[in-house]
């Protein structure tokens, strides 16, 4: 009931708000005519008498008058006829303007009570934050725990609940912030450190920056098993050019995942855009030298792929000659699947299992890194 006052009251404001000015426009511009018509017809009675009196000539006096009789007739005065059919148009104009300003809340009402909501209560703020969490939606569930913490900074285990779910919502800053703040109150912990680590590299646009590898490297001294830490370090080194060592790192990180992994996925994808990266660079994992990449920069595409030829053919020299060398291996299968040379590489994978028995812990490593590669022992 009290909604359907307060609607009234505010409609009842906002149509007298339109409607007066309507209303007092017409009878101010009615007087205002009338005042000025008034002075015209007292300047032609002067006129007269000056006439009779023989203070103005004639000629003039007629000019006078007929200029003062065209000023009159411009107000309409001079139209007696016209005069009732302006005033019923006037009051017409006025009419439907006022019918078309009540009709609005009138139509309005009728819409609302039939569409809306009259009856439900209102809901501040507050009373939101205060229903029960699991009606409430993600915005209100944040909403409550900030509103929590700004009264309560100290609480470190708010702080260590809300930094995940900023860092799901994308609001990275704040996700950092908050990870800070629940190492400070509730202490280091390897999930608080890799949060951190992610938060300050999605808000530095991806970027691993040297306080991101920092949170990273604390995560892998709690855990060093920590899977997201060691992606993001690898990363960190595909990022400064270090392609081989970022590869050799998702390499033994892929050793080492679960073949139920999640990151898995992730690993053989980053190990494949290093392998292009690579490539493109004039780089074969721990092939050529400084110099060797900058003597290629100046060589032409034909130059440049047989001297990384000449450098793959080198290492599988070496591998023939001491096969005992497991990362060796990888590499050398890697360097042929990026040159596109498909039976090579295959032969590379056949020969480092039969070096380490087709049994051993180092020939299912091959046989995984190789299917990361989208390669297999045979065809």
């Amino acid at each position: 009931m009290l909604f359907w006052v307060i609607a009234a009251v505010l409609t009842l404001g906002a149509s007298l708000a339109v409607l007066l000015p309507l209303a007092g426009r017409s009878n101010g511009a009615s007087s205002s005519s009338e005042h000025d018509l008034e002075v015209y017809r007292d300047q032609l009675a002067e006129l007269d008498r000056d006439a009779a009196r023989g203070l103005i000539q004639p000629t003039e006096a007629e000019e006078a008058r007929a200029e003062i009789a065209r000023r009159i007739i411009r107000l309409g005065g001079g139209d007696t006829a016209a005069r009732p059919v302006a005033h019923r148009a006037s009051k017409t104009t006025r009419l439907v303007a006022a019918t078309a300003v009540l009709m609005v809340p009138v139509l309005s009402w009728g819409l609302y009570s039939k569409i809306g909501s009259p009856d439900l209560p209102s809901q501040p703020l507050s009373e939101r934050l205060a229903k029960n969490p699991a009606d409430s939606s993600v915005d209100e569930l944040v909403a409550r725990a900030e509103a929590h913490l700004a009264a309560n900074p100290s609480d470190g285990r708010g702080w260590d609940v809300l930094a995940p779910i900023y860092l799901r919502l994308q609001r990275f800053p704040e996700a950092a912030t908050a990870y800070r703040n629940a190492i400070r109150l509730d202490g280091d912990s390897a999930v608080r450190q890799t949060g951190l680590g992610e938060a300050i590299a999605n808000a530095g646009g991806g970027i691993v920056s040297a306080d991101a590898q920092d949170a990273f490297e604390a995560a892998l001294k709690l855990d060093p098993a920590n899977p997201k830490a060691s992606f993001y370090l690898a990363m960190a080194l595909a990022q400064e050019g270090r392609y081989g060592e970022a590869t050799s790192a998702w390499q033994r990180m892929l050793a080492a995942l679960p073949q139920d992994s999640p990151w898995r996925g992730a690993v053989e994808q980053a190990l494949a855009e290093s392998a292009k990266r690579s490539v493109a660079s004039g780089q074969v994992e721990k092939g050529p030298t400084a110099g060797d990449v900058d003597a290629s920069s100046s060589m032409s595409p034909q130059d440049r792929e047989a001297m990384i030829n000449t450098m793959v053919a080198g290492l599988d020299e070496k591998l023939r000659q001491n096969p005992r060398d497991p990362e060796g291996w990888m590499r050398l299968v890697r360097s042929y699947v990026v040159l596109g040379k498909a039976d090579q590489a295959r032969d590379a994978l056949g020969r480092a299992i039969a070096v380490f028995g087709a049994d051993s812990d180092e020939a299912k490593k091959f046989t995984a890194f190789a299917a990361s590669l989208g390669l297999t022992a045979t065809e």
